[in-house]
C-alpha cells in the first residue's frame, strides 16, 4: 500500500540504485526521465493495482469473449503503469521535505527529482485516469473517480489521509476500486456489497500491518499513523481483527473465497507470536498476495470456463 506499501525497506533495484546514484538533480527528459518515472511508479507493487482489474473483470464477465475487450485491456493497462506513476508521483511530490531527511532514501530509493518532463508525466497519466471515463460504462465511473480522488487526498493536503490515524488505513481502500470499476465495466453492474467490503478490509490490513516497521521513524518525525498511535503489539491484533472481518465478508460471497482469505489473519497471528522479524515478513507479502490473486482469478475463470473443459 502507499504509505507502507511504503517501500522504505526494500533492497534497491539496478534501476533504482541508478538513479540514486545520479543524485538528487532533476530529472530531465529522455531516457535519463524515463528511468526516473520507472523507479516513481514502484515495480514491485505494480500488480497491487493492476491484479485487481483482473479479478473484477474475471468474476464479472458471463463468458470468456469478455476477457480480453479492448476496453478491459485498456483498464489493465492504465492501472499496470500510468496508475501506479500517477499514485507514486504525487506522494513523492508533498513527501519530498520529509524525504530529504529520509536516511532510507540513500542509495535505496530516489528523492524526489521534480522536473517539468516528471511533473508533466505524473499530471498527464491522472489525466489518463479521467479519460478512462470515456470507455467504461457510468456505473463504473464513482470507482474510477474514486481511486482518482483518494489517490491525491492520501498525499496531498489538505486531507492527507496518511497522516491521519485510521484514516490512512481507510483511505487505503483505493486499491480496491480499479478491480471494483473492472467489475461494473464487464457486468454492468456493482460488485457484490460484501466482496467490497471484504477487499477493502482487507487493504486495511495490508496497509496498517506495512507500517509497523515504521513506527519508531515515524515517531521520530512527529507523524501519526494507525500503527503509531497503536503500538506494535495493538497493530497486529487490529490487523488480525480487520483480516478475519474481510474473511467473513468474502465467506459471504462464497466460503472458498473466504476460507482463501483466512490465509492472511492466521499469517499475522504467526508472525506476531514468533521470532521473525515484521521487517522480513512484510517482504513476503507480493508473493502472497501474487498466489492469492491468482487464485481469486482462477476461481472467477472456472465459472465461465470449468477446469474440466480446459483439460485435453
Amino acid at each position: 500500500m502507499i504509505s507502507a506499501v511504503s517501500d522504505q525497506n526494500r533492497p534497491a533495484t539496478d534501476g533504482e540504485r541508478a538513479t540514486a546514484e545520479g543524485g538528487d538533480r532533476p530529472a530531465r527528459s529522455g531516457g535519463e526521465g524515463l528511468r526516473y518515472l520507472l523507479v516513481l511508479s514502484r515495480p514491485r507493487f505494480w500488480l497491487y493495482l493492476a491484479g485487481p482489474v483482473a479479478v473484477g473483470v474475471t468474476y464479472g464477465i458471463g463468458d470468456v469473449s469478455g476477457l480480453f475487450t479492448p476496453v478491459t485491456v485498456a483498464l489493465a493497462a492504465y492501472f499496470l503503469v500510468p496508475a501506479n506513476v500517477f499514485l507514486y508521483g504525487v506522494n513523492d511530490v508533498f513527501d519530498a521535505d520529509i524525504d530529504e531527511l529520509n536516511p532510507k532514501k540513500e542509495g535505496r530509493e530516489a528523492r524526489w527529482r521534480g522536473s517539468r518532463f516528471v511533473s508533466v508525466a505524473v499530471v498527464a497519466s491522472g489525466a489518463l485516469g479521467l479519460a478512462t471515463l470515456a470507455i467504461t460504462p457510468r456505473v463504473a465511473w464513482p470507482y474510477l473517480l474514486g481511486f482518482l480522488a483518494l489517490a491525491v487526498g492520501y498525499s496531498a493536503p489538505p486531507a492527507r489521509f496518511k497522516t491521519t490515524p485510521f484514516l490512512d488505513s481507510l483511505s487505503n481502500g483505493l486499491y480496491v476500486l480499479p478491480g471494483a470499476a473492472a467489475y461494473a465495466t464487464v457486468a454492468g453492474a456493482h460488485p457484490p456489497l460484501a466482496a467490497l467490503a471484504g477487499a477493502w478490509l482487507w487493504t486495511m490490513g495490508m496497509h496498517t500491518f506495512s507500517a509497523i516497521p515504521d513506527i519508531e521513524p515515524d515517531r521520530a518525525a512527529g507523524i501519526d499513523t494507525t500503527a503509531t498511535v497503536l503500538g506494535e503489539a495493538r497493530t497486529y491484533a487490529y490487523c488480525f481483527g480487520v483480516w478475519t472481518a474481510a474473511a467473513a465478508a468474502f465467506w459471504l460471497v462464497d466460503p472458498r473465497l473466504g476460507a482463501l482469505l483466512g490465509v492472511y489473519p492466521l499469517f499475522v497471528a504467526w508472525v506476531a507470536r514468533s521470532s521473525v522479524s515484521v521487517d522480513r515478513a512484510y517482504w513476503w507479502f507480493p508473493a502472497l498476495n501474487t498466489v492469492v490473486g491468482t487464485l481469486l482469478s482462477m476461481g472467477g475463470l472456472w465459472r465461465v470456463y470449468p477446469l474440466w473443459e480446459a483439460l485435453p
